[in-house]
């Protein structure tokens, strides 16, 4: 089993089309380069201390964000044949880690035990 953060467009980039500046949060312009977008997942990862997680990074066609309806967060558990386990509601209200946990172990149980 292994799991990937999977890095989108910046939700709140000071030029696109929801900046929400604050004083605790870095100051993001979108990206316009491959290269620029890793930077920013880089600093995002390393500012969220989400070293220990793999991390993926969506092209600048935003095709996993649009194919997965993932912004501004949400989680997902894919199986091993791609097929889609568990779907959360999108974030940050829909954000629900005891979601995914219980889809998680109802996944690994052994066969026949109680849900």
């Amino acid at each position: 089993m292994a799991f990937y953060l999977v890095y989108l467009r910046e939700a709140h980039a000071i030029d696109g089309p929801a900046p929400m500046p604050a004083p605790d949060q870095p100051v993001v312009e979108d990206p316009i380069s491959a290269a620029a977008r890793r930077r920013v997942a880089t600093a995002c990862v390393r500012d969220l201390r989400l070293e220990a997680i793999p991390t993926l990074v969506d092209g600048l066609d935003d095709a996993v964000g649009s194919a997965y309806a993932a912004a501004p967060d949400r989680l997902y558990l894919i199986g091993q044949d791609g097929r889609v386990l568990y779907q959360g509601a999108p974030g940050p209200f829909g954000f629900d880690p005891d979601g995914l946990e219980a889809a998680l172990r109802a996944l690994t149980a052994p066969p026949g035990a109680a849900p």
